[in-house]
């Protein structure tokens, strides 16, 4: 087993420096080629920046499947299956309409009928579903058409759901790796916990695509100096869909059942035959809540399900009051507390630690929800750790001054609340010397 690991984090590692490295490349193109749109009301971002991230991520899964296809463990997945390439055909599809949007801002319904496509390229080549697990009844084989339909419904679903979420710096490729990195979890423990061959290609899909997102992230946190664009958001989305096709249509679920030992009648013993159904919903379930919520707004006011507004649910987290950065740790929070929960229940459905542990998370989440004007303060030894906004008063002045000056701040000193301090700042806290900050960035 120690062997097959090496190989998952050799890809993953593969994938993660390649994007990275082409990501500085890809944002000196994406200027020269113009693709740097102009502010729009819907925007959080204050100044132009470059999109065409997704050239970076493509070359990145490329990267990720040539060096899985030479390594000892897992050539088999190329030479037992299909589906890589299938996965490699509907992602060039899909990256290449993404490039072209990302220039030149092709309509959406044209954007639509390529994702279906992209779709059928895949269905065509054998990635599809074969049939599903139904609780107390088992499982249910479905038509050709059932199945092709179903596909492209599912993978249609997942890239609009990761699309709609690309609204803040660093979010949905952070959201997408958190969802993969779960989703890598389990299908790795299907395939050599109850050995099964078939979530071979799922696990290998899962690793690339935290390769994928967590070379990128470096150059999209906030403030990021270049976008995914739709030829990234809608790539990862495909491959995010992709995975979840392969193990929940093309593993059998009475072959799970054969190995937990578990009678159709007890849910608890036969939940890891239906974890496959259910974890492609929970790992994009914040992306899927954002994209049915914004559908019912969109319609109920007479305008286009793909109309573009300002109601998305990171856009509700600015408008109550948290930082930009704030703002993509709780989405963050919330993705992992639900795909990581599901996957531990599904390890330990018996006990109720795990119930109880998601629970008190829960709790916290909500408490982090709504005190958005809370910041908390490093202990003063940790303070050379943090940035400025979490030291104390008088410290973060220092190092706020020294940060625009370049020179050796002068030692700090009381000053009256009102009186100008350094650099002409009024010397009321850390935050004083940008008293529109907050404001700012919740109008983005």
């Amino acid at each position: 087993m120690g062997q097959p690991v090496r190989e998952y984090l050799l890809t993953l590692c593969v994938t993660v420096a390649v994007t990275y490295l082409l990501t500085g490349p890809v944002r000196k193109f994406a200027i020269a080629a113009g693709a740097m749109p102009e502010i729009r009301a819907r925007d959080v971002h204050r100044e132009p920046t470059p999109r065409l991230g997704g050239i970076a991520m493509f070359g990145g899964l490329c990267a990720g499947l040539l060096v899985a296809d030479h390594l000892t463990n897992l050539n088999g997945v190329f030479e037992l299956s299909n589906e890589p390439r299938a996965l490699l055909s509907g992602a060039a599809l899909i990256w290449l309409i993404g490039v072209l949007d990302d220039k030149f801002e092709i309509d959406a319904l044209i954007k639509l009928g390529a994702q279906m496509i992209s779709a059928g390229v895949m269905v065509m080549q054998g990635l599809t579903i074969l049939w599903i697990p139904v609780p107390f009844i088992g499982t249910v084989a479905l038509t050709q058409w059932q199945g092709n339909l179903l596909t492209v419904a599912l993978v249609v679903i997942t890239i609009n759901a990761v699309n709609f979420v690309d609204g803040l710096d660093g979010l949905a490729a952070g959201m997408v790796c958190i969802a993969a990195a779960a989703f890598f979890m389990y299908a790795y423990r299907i395939w050599f916990g109850y050995g099964i061959e078939a979530a071979a290609p799922a696990t290998l899909f899962a690793a690339i695509l935290m390769g994928m997102c967590l070379g990128f992230l470096p150059h999209n946190m906030h403030p990021a100096r270049i976008f995914m664009g739709d030829s990234g958001s809608m790539l990862i989305g495909l491959v995010l869909a992709a995975a979840a096709i392969s193990i929940t249509g093309q593993v059998d679920p009475d072959a799970l059942a054969l190995y937990a030992q578990g009678e159709r009648n007890a849910t608890h013993a036969m939940l890891p035959v239906f974890i496959p159904l259910i974890l492609p919903l929970t790992i994009i379930a914040i992306p899927m809540a954002d994209l049915v919520l914004a559908i019912v707004r969109r319609t109920w006011k007479g305008q286009s399900p793909f109309a573009a507004d300002r109601g998305h649910l990171h856009h509700r987290l600015l408008e109550l009051g948290h930082s930009h950065s704030r703002a993509v740790l709780i989405m963050y929070f919330w993705s992992g507390l639900i795909a990581f929960g599901t996957v531990a229940y599904s390890v330990h459905s018996a006990t109720m630690w795990i119930v109880l542990a998601i629970a008190a998370l829960s709790a916290v989440g909500l408490i982090l929800l709504l005190l958005p004007r809370f910041t908390p303060r490093a202990p003063r030894w940790a303070e050379s750790l943090v940035p400025p906004r979490y030291r104390h008063a008088e410290r973060a002045a220092e190092a706020a001054a020294q940060d625009t000056s370049g020179q050796e701040p002068e030692p700090a000193r009381p000053v009256a609340a009102g009186v100008s301090g350094v650099n002409g700042a009024t010397a009321v806290g850390p935050r004083s010397r940008f008293p529109d900050r907050r404001k700012a960035e919740s109008t983005r």
